[in-house]
């Protein structure tokens, strides 16, 4: 097996040339890069994007790993899978995540929401005291982790934006292995919905970085 490929197409943030990187030192430069940014703002966001089976979420963890080694702070990490109202809110998700987590941490405001009940179909916890709602009150790093998360909009709400991306029979078997098959009658759909996102959003084209995983 070929180990995962970093595409550095941020000289901005780090001062130096595109060039292909294995996963390792694609991490290292997205560490250094998030360590720079607590230096100079106070709620820093990274958002990780990719389509469904890509590896999204195992970059994201790694990444904050390192950063709580360096920081001794854990990041914020936000999953889509928790904004998402459901199969068919890809869409919705996004924008639930522009309007009520990226603009407020934009302001220097603090962000609220409520995540998705998938069982009932609905926002909310009912077994919680808050009802699943969630806040964010700033000073600490943002990751944003999940299908739809780096949009035209987002781009300008975050310092990093990272795009992680592998091939149609590796994702789909990850998608599948993951939870055992019980959703993969909802591959199909939610891949279209993939589709009609990023060709509207060009979200690998706004990364800085694209990891083939």
């Amino acid at each position: 097996m070929q180990p995962p490929q970093v595409y550095c197409h941020a000289p901005k943030l780090w001062g130096m040339p595109a060039k292909i990187l294995d996963a390792e030192q694609g991490l290292e430069f997205a560490v250094r890069a998030c360590e720079e940014l607590l230096d100079k703002h106070n709620s820093p966001v990274v958002l990780i994007d990719g389509r469904a089976g890509s590896g999204k979420t195992h970059f994201a963890k790694a990444l904050s790993e390192r950063i709580f080694q360096s920081q001794r702070q854990l990041p914020k990490v936000i999953q889509m899978d928790d904004i998402y109202p459901g199969w068919d809110g890809l869409r919705a998700g996004a924008q639930y995540l522009n309007q009520h987590i990226l603009t407020p941490i934009t302001q220097g405001q603090a962000a609220s929401w409520q995540i998705w009940d998938w069982g009932n179909n609905q926002r909310g916890a009912p077994t919680e005291p808050a009802n699943g709602w969630r806040s964010f009150e700033g000073g600490n790093l943002v990751i944003v982790e999940g299908c739809g998360s780096i949009s035209k909009a987002a781009r300008d709400l975050a310092q990093i934006c990272i795009w992680v991306e592998s091939d149609a029979p590796t994702r789909k078997q990850r998608y599948s292995d993951r939870d055992d098959g019980i959703f993969d009658e909802f591959y199909l759909a939610w891949s279209i919905q993939e589709d009609e996102f990023y060709q509207a959003e060009s979200s690998q084209e706004l990364a800085d970085l694209i990891i083939s995983n």
